[in-house]
């Protein structure tokens, strides 16, 4: 297959992305491919919502850019965080022309959350599913485009460069460039080429990596390992925040039902098991303080009292303004026996967001030519060494119109010059070889290493560091490493045993950059190192 613009991943990033191509483009292609369902993405499971200046009566850019930098703890890129927080009201803007429905109250004005690290209120949201508005916004949207091709169920392999046309290829390669991906058609269990003018990784997040997490099962770190083996720049993994509090229920292991910032934004209260609130013996800001922070805390006071989770106290909430708000928290929890207007609900901690990944700059260019990264498995700058709560949506909305607006324009310098166009042409990429392969025997290689690997990733590389446990950690992870490797090499590939080999890599890169960091910021703690350096620094791999 051949398209002009290639899209991997359907979340909030790639559709905006596809969609503004495609309006601006009618006559160019716009492939989007997704490992699973349209619909099943990172994007599906945001609760909160999407942070944005919109009431300038009681807030201000400069808030939200302040705000931003304090939690990202110095390494935030000035430049970027001022490009999103002011394009961002403009994209938030759009989204709602194309259909999106923002929660408004009785005069008919938006209705403006507060969360974590927030100055002011400025969130806006859609019940406690606004990140599934925002997707069936544009899923809808983007079948009135006759030149998007969806195609579900394709899970991408590797990007193809120079490498797989027999040239040697290292990091310090000039002009490494993408002309398209390898892939598994789900359908046929077949491996096959798709070549692009431009492509753009969208693929989401890794919180597969861990035991527990509040990402989906498809979440596993695709977009990054990918890129890391072409020899593209990898940066700050070290970066993984935990959600503070996703729902506990004893013996679920994997996805976590997530419990949004904005319950406490609305005045939940934290407290430990003997019922004392006790965030305010750990930040000023107490329950609302960055999710650095409160994590941290959970996690000290769940080690100090040998318990496997803690409290949130929405007891004394209005249990009618609950309902309406958090429709799917407040039956998530009568499901399993909780009546939050006279129960507290467990949490802990839980893997959610990684705040490295894939280097950019300011247009979303990665450092392999014609390939472009946006959302969660991008690192544009914004979120430093922590982002700030509802930053998310609003950073992928903003990078996929900077990645279209620059695409457009590669793609006409690239019109009639297959030269620069960097091998655009079919006939120079070989297909897959799998010669000397055979169908894996034994499925439960693949399912142990995986496990294998969560729990060295939980418990060695997790909220609270040490260089023991990370030296452990990378031992474990050099033998899994040869062990996936070689099985890869050996059988046939299926998306289960390239899930793994991903993550493993994702792994590797987490705890490399946790070893590189010899300091204490944001997400990254490190009892060696309890202080902040005076030098600030990315640890770029």
């Amino acid at each position: 297959m051949q398209t002009d613009f290639l899209v991997i991943g359907s979340g909030i990033a790639g559709l905006t992305y596809a969609l503004k191509v495609a309006q601006d483009c009618p006559d160019k292609t716009i492939t989007i491919l997704t490992k699973a369902q349209s619909d099943e993405t990172n994007t599906k499971y945001a609760q909160g919502g999407v942070a944005g200046v919109m009431d300038m009566d009681h807030d201000s850019f400069e808030k939200h850019i302040e705000d931003t930098l304090i939690a990202g703890d110095g390494l935030c890129n000035r430049k970027i965080v001022e490009i999103v927080v002011k394009e961002g009201v403009e994209r938030i803007r759009e989204i709602i022309e194309w259909g999106a429905k923002f929660d408004k109250d009785k005069e008919g004005e938006y209705t403006l959350g507060k969360e974590g690290g927030h100055s002011e209120s400025r969130i806006l949201h859609h019940k406690d599913v606004t990140g599934k508005e925002m997707e069936r916004t544009l899923l809808t949207a983007i079948k009135n485009k006759p030149n998007i091709n969806l195609i579900t169920h394709c899970f991408v392999v590797d990007i193809i460069t120079q490498h797989h046309l027999g040239f040697l290829v290292t990091k310090a390669t000039p002009d490494i460039a993408c002309y398209g991906v390898y892939v598994i058609n789900m359908q046929t269990n077949k491996i096959e080429k798709i070549i692009s003018k431009i492509t753009l990784l969208a693929a989401g997040g890794n919180g597969q990596a861990y035991r527990t997490t509040t990402n989906p099962a498809i979440a596993t770190g695709d977009g990054v390992a990918m890129i890391y083996r072409a020899k593209g720049r990898i940066e700050n993994m070290e970066f993984i925040q935990f959600h503070p509090t996703a729902l506990y229920e004893a013996g679920v292991a994997g996805q976590s039902f997530l419990i949004t910032e904005a319950v406490r934004g609305d005045g939940a209260i934290l407290r430990n098991n003997k019922g004392e609130a006790f965030m305010e013996r750990y930040d000023a800001r107490k329950d609302l303080a960055p999710r650095d922070i409160v994590a941290r805390a959970i996690d000290n006071e769940m080690k100090v009292a040998g318990t496997e989770h803690v409290f949130l106290d929405c007891r004394h909430m209005d249990i009618e303004k609950f309902v309406h708000h958090f429709p799917n928290i407040y039956e998530k929890c009568r499901s399993i026996g909780i009546d939050v207007s006279m129960q507290m609900i467990p949490v802990a901690p839980a893997a959610h967001y990684s705040c490295g990944g894939i280097k950019t700059d300011e247009w979303g260019r990665t450092s392999i030519n014609n390939l472009y990264a946006c959302g969660e498995c991008a690192s544009t700058g914004l979120h430093g060494a922590n982002r700030l709560a509802s930053n998310s949506l609003l950073e992928a909305m903003v990078f996929a119109h900077r990645c279209y607006l620059d695409a457009v324009k590669k793609t006409e310098e690239l019109h009639g010059s297959p030269s620069t166009g960097g091998g655009w042409r079919e006939t120079a990429v070989p297909d897959w070889n799998a010669s000397g392969t055979t169908a894996p025997k034994e499925m439960i290689l693949i399912t142990q290493s995986l496990k294998e690997l969560q729990l060295l990733m939980s418990d060695y590389v997790g909220i609270v560091r040490t260089n023991v446990r990370l030296a452990r950690a990378m031992k474990r992870l050099d033998l899994l490493h040869e062990e996936t490797e070689a099985l890869y090499q050996a059988t046939e590939i299926s998306p289960q045993l390239c899930e793994v080999r991903n993550l493993i890599t994702v792994g590797y890169l987490i705890t490399k950059g946790a070893q590189l960091r010899h300091e204490s910021r944001g997400l990254h703690f490190n009892t060696d190192y309890p202080y902040k350096s005076d030098r600030l620094q990315n640890v770029v791999l």
